[in-house]
């Protein structure tokens, strides 16, 4: 007896699991009844279907992303860039996204990366190579979006945003350009050397002839204070003469001696009774003087 009770609660349970489903609120869900579509967006919950009749698909309600890989975009220019983008989108009318691309979430995905391409590839032919490198990524993205919104609704999705990750060059274009900045940097920093050398070149003048002019004005007054300088000791060494001619004689010729004897290895060849060596044999320095004699008669005319 027990036996067939679970035989009848399993069958009651497979029965209940046939005849009912749930909806989550981020999903999106069609109902079908013997192959077309019966309701589409249900409400959140529990919901009871016919077995063998009726059928339910569930499709991701929330924001998706699609990365799209990186394509080659021509500018006006007729350069080629190197462009990553993606785009977010979700489902809005779940029974016209079941028509148009059978319930193929990946199929949806390849549509609307087609658009997206033709999008950014015409949007790209109205640029140049600076403008959207530069400044003009917001409007490209909006125009991009803009254009492929229609096409989108009628996929039964709503396209959220259209973001570009990067832009690149091609390696030979990018080379180019990197060849053409590394020169204009080296140009503008030429330029300054040029123009630093020329205010070197100016400072340095300047300078010399501040120098110059220092140099003289310090000559001027180191002359002017050695003639005073001068001066001074001729007038000092005048009225020492003055006062006293033979102590002045005497002094200057121990300064002759001293600055004469003062060296190693010295000779000289002078005789003894030279004017010289007067103050060494006289302390008084009269030499060649001699004293009249007693006995020697006087001369003259009376």
């Amino acid at each position: 007896m027990f036996k067939y009770i679970l035989m009848a609660v399993a069958v009651l349970g497979v029965i209940i699991s046939l005849s009912t489903y749930t909806v989550d609120e981020r999903e999106r869900v069609i109902l079908f009844s013997l192959g077309e579509i019966k309701k589409v967006d249900l409400d959140p919950g529990l919901h009871l279907k016919f077995p063998l009749v009726n059928n339910v698909r569930k499709f991701d309600a929330r924001i998706l992303t699609l990365d799209i890989p990186p394509d080659r975009f021509l500018t006006s220019e007729a350069k080629n860039v190197i462009v990553d983008f993606y785009a977010k989108w979700r489902i809005d009318d779940v029974g016209q996204f079941f028509r148009s691309t059978r319930g193929n979430e990946r199929s949806a995905q390849d549509r609307l990366a087609q658009i997206l391409r033709d999008g950014m590839r015409n949007e790209f032919a109205r640029y140049t190579l600076r403008d959207v490198v530069a400044g003009e990524r917001i409007t490209i993205m909006g125009a991009v979006r803009e254009a492929a919104t229609p096409t989108a609704r009628e996929l039964g999705v709503t396209l959220v945003d259209v973001r570009i990750r990067r832009i690149d060059l091609p390696d030979e274009v990018s080379e180019s350009v990197y060849n053409r900045m590394r020169a204009e940097r080296e140009r503008i920093a030429q330029d300054f050397r040029a123009r630093g050398q020329e205010e070197a070149e100016r400072i340095r003048a300047r300078a010399d002839r501040e120098r110059t002019v220092i140099v003289a004005n310090a000559y001027r007054e180191a002359e002017t204070v050695r003639g005073e300088g001068d001066a001074g000791s001729a007038q000092i060494y005048a009225a020492a003469f003055g006062k006293d001619e033979e102590f002045f004689r005497f002094h200057r010729s121990l300064t002759a001696y001293r600055n004469t004897l003062s060296g190693s290895g010295n000779m000289f060849v002078m005789e003894p009774d030279s004017d010289f060596f007067r103050y060494f044999t006289h302390p008084q320095g009269r030499m060649g003087i001699e004293q009249p004699s007693a006995a020697a008669p006087a001369t003259g005319r009376r």
